[in-house]
């Protein structure tokens, strides 16, 4: 605290990102990272980009990136919004979306168990909110939603549970506030969508000018560390965003992070293969655990919600990394005694399995169903 903070600094409860640990020997699961490596032709193309021009600003439109993201999605490139990270455009779209309260704005809607950004979001731009509960089995229900509010923010799949609603449940919502409650945005977070079923919203904001998607280029193409999320919706829902954004740095994403993002949205046949084996990964597991006793929840996500049979969520959390493996633990209500899991290469995931703790005859509660 410093008595040089404003108001707002003092009230804020900044998000806390899950540990980046120095020691390179521990199995870190903890982050939803891809295991794979990003495709050689990113790397070929921040090369070629890593010349003479770095003096140069790079094109504020990203108008390259916004190219490639409109033919892999099927929209046009002025559906695109390009971004540092899907958290910087969920921020933007947050800003130019959703009313404050000084404007006496009904309260947005999202999940009360959710990525942990959007309170901070919210709370950051002053916009009122209201968790929404999800259910006994952490499933989320559509007609909750169904109600005069501020807008809503609904990830699919979930995190950090990794539950996932139907393309049909979300397009009633979409439609839902499109009819009822004029000017009001449906915000579609997809950072997962890649490792589901049919899950991506982005072919219908051509008719649903009321729906955004937003999407990130850190899980599914394995370039966290390259800083590139987007958003497609109706064009005047990106110029919304480009308003916010040219308020704040018109320059966020840099000449090498356009290259390498362009380079990876072209190559969906090696991610296709990559995002397959990961699936194929978190089922292997899912169901060794379900074999020992575990309550896994049913993901669609790269990740996995676990309960272990014998112990607390802290006391298994420690208990992993005292064996060397990183996973994310969370304090908050109804989940203090899940962690969750980032699926890793097969090797990793079979020492995972290996370093368990014993087997127990004693099991809290048993598996879910399968998801919607």
């Amino acid at each position: 605290m410093s008595i040089y903070w404003n108001r707002r600094v003092v009230a804020l409860s900044p998000y806390i990102p899950g540990e980046q640990p120095l020691d390179k020997t521990l199995i870190k699961l903890n982050t939803n990272e891809n295991p794979y490596p990003p495709s050689p032709r990113v790397i070929e193309a921040i090369h070629r980009a890593a010349g003479d021009e770095l003096r140069r600003y790079p094109d504020p439109a990203c108008t390259e990136v916004r190219m490639a993201v409109a033919e892999r999605y099927g929209v046009t490139p002025e559906q695109v919004f390009v971004g540092n990270g899907s958290d910087e455009v969920l921020a933007f779209a947050f800003a130019a979306c959703f009313e404050s309260s000084c404007h006496q704005a009904r309260p947005i809607l999202f999940p009360d168990i959710t990525y942990s950004f959007y309170p901070v979001y919210a709370q950051f731009w002053d916009i009122p909110f209201t968790p929404v509960p999800v259910v006994e089995d952490f499933s989320i229900t559509i007609e909750d939603y169904k109600q005069p509010s501020g807008g809503v923010v609904i990830p699919n799949p979930n995190a950090p549970t990794g539950r996932a609603l139907s393309r049909t449940a979300l397009a009633s919502l979409v439609r839902y506030y499109e009819q009822t409650q004029e000017g009001r945005v449906v915000l579609v977070d997809e950072a997962y969508a890649a490792f589901g079923r049919d899950l991506e919203m982005a072919s219908l904001t051509r008719e649903h000018p009321n729906l955004l998607t937003v999407h990130t280029l850190s899980k599914a193409a394995s370039l966290a560390g390259l800083r590139v999320g987007f958003a497609i919706g109706n064009p005047g829902l990106i110029q919304g965003l480009c308003r916010v954004r040219d308020s704040f740095n018109s320059y966020p994403v840099d000449r090498l992070a356009q290259a390498g993002a362009a380079a990876a949205l072209k190559d969906a046949a090696y991610y296709e293969a990559v995002n397959q084996k990961v699936v194929a990964t978190r089922s292997r597991v899912a169901q060794a655990l379900q074999d020992r006793g575990y309550e896994v929840l049913p993901s669609q996500a790269n990740f996995l919600m676990i309960r272990s049979p014998s112990q607390g969520g802290l006391e298994f959390f420690t208990y992993l990394r005292d064996r060397g493996i990183l996973v994310r633990h969370f304090k908050g209500p109804r989940i203090t005694d899940f962690l969750r899991v980032s699926i890793g290469t097969d090797a990793e995931m079979t020492r995972f399995l290996t370093h368990l703790p014993p087997p127990t005859d004693t099991c809290r509660g048993g598996e879910f169903p399968d998801g919607p």
